[in-house]
């Protein structure tokens, strides 16, 4: 696992770019796992904070109480449209698993009972379409291997 900081040190370029994606709309999706095992996707808001990535969840959340049982999870960027006639001058989508680890709240939190986390990374991946638009591009940082560039036609 990983904070954001090591991603942005080892693979700058890549860091930025999947920032930006994140950084380009407030609502994120995120995945959790429900007491049986099956997946919950919600809205949510995270954002770069000294390092890391963190969010916080409502009191009585059904999310919140997903993590909290099981802090596996994934988030996925705001989707942004490709501009069309030309897919390859899309940005792609950015998203990346870890596991939520539970902070301390911000001192001026208004919300009793609400939960603030930080997210250790295990991998991060930003897919795109490449140019010409006739192959998707993968590109990844994992803690083991560091960042990967591999195309797919």
């Amino acid at each position: 696992m990983a904070r954001w900081e090591e991603i942005e040190r080892d693979a700058p370029e890549f860091a930025a770019r999947v920032r930006a994606l994140f950084d380009a709309g407030t609502n994120k999706t995120i995945a959790t796992l429900r007491r049986d095992g099956s997946p919950r996707i919600s809205a949510s808001e995270a954002q770069f904070t000294d390092g890391d990535i963190t969010l916080g969840m409502m009191p009585g959340s059904l999310k919140l109480r997903d993590v909290r049982r099981d802090p596996r999870l994934a988030m996925h960027s705001p989707t942004l449209e490709p501009p069309p006639g030309d897919p390859s001058t899309a940005p792609g989508d950015a998203k990346l698993s870890g596991r939520a680890i539970e902070i301390p709240p911000p001192p001026d939190t208004p919300h009793a009972g609400a939960g603030f986390f930080r997210i250790d990374i295990e991998e991060v991946a930003l897919t795109y379409v490449g140019t010409p638009a006739d192959h998707l591009v993968i590109e990844s940082w994992h803690p083991s291997h560091g960042y990967r560039r591999r195309t797919r036609a």
